[in-house]
């Protein structure tokens, strides 16, 4: 389910490379100039702050009232539940995995819960957290790219005729 959520979000015409920009954005904000996440939330919300002041000015100035609908902003029934059920089913079968693997009924998969987690532990030693999950969103966006470049434009050779 999260895969074919995140799959409608990517195949949109534009959306990896919007996700590639954000991604290099919080990239550069969190390991070149070693900040914290807090601190990229505070200033993505300073300039956002501002950009809203600046046109609420602009548009006080022009005489345009614009009409502001918490209602438009809402998220709605169906979208909440599907989040909701993702991170359920994601949380639930993460849980269902360690206590199948911590129980040693499968020593095939305890084994595979110790090598991934023993992998990811040197990882995370080796290179800092959001340079996995950039390079992660990375590779995410560049295959759902070439997915949809594959679907949209099929190869079709030329045909011989004489």
């Amino acid at each position: 389910m999260a895969l074919a959520f995140m799959y409608g979000i990517l195949s949109k015409s534009g959306m990896p490379v919007v996700f590639i920009i954000c991604g290099t954005l919080v990239y550069y904000h969190c390991v070149v100039r070693h900040t914290t996440l807090v601190s990229l939330i505070c200033d993505v919300l300073i300039v956002l702050l501002c950009s809203l002041a600046v046109l609420g000015l602009m548009f006080r100035k022009l005489n345009v009232s614009v009409p502001v609908d918490p209602l438009e902003w809402q998220v709605s029934e169906k979208t909440a539940d599907n989040i909701s059920a993702c991170m359920a089913n994601t949380i639930g079968a993460a849980e269902s995995v360690f206590r199948v693997a911590a129980s040693g009924h499968d020593k095939k998969l305890l084994c595979k819960v110790v090598v991934v987690l023993y992998v990811l532990s040197v990882v995370g030693r080796a290179i800092s957290g959001a340079t996995v999950v950039y390079a992660g969103l990375c590779l995410a966006s560049v295959l759902a790219l070439l997915s949809k470049l594959s679907t949209d434009s099929i190869y079709q050779p030329p045909s011989l005729s004489r």
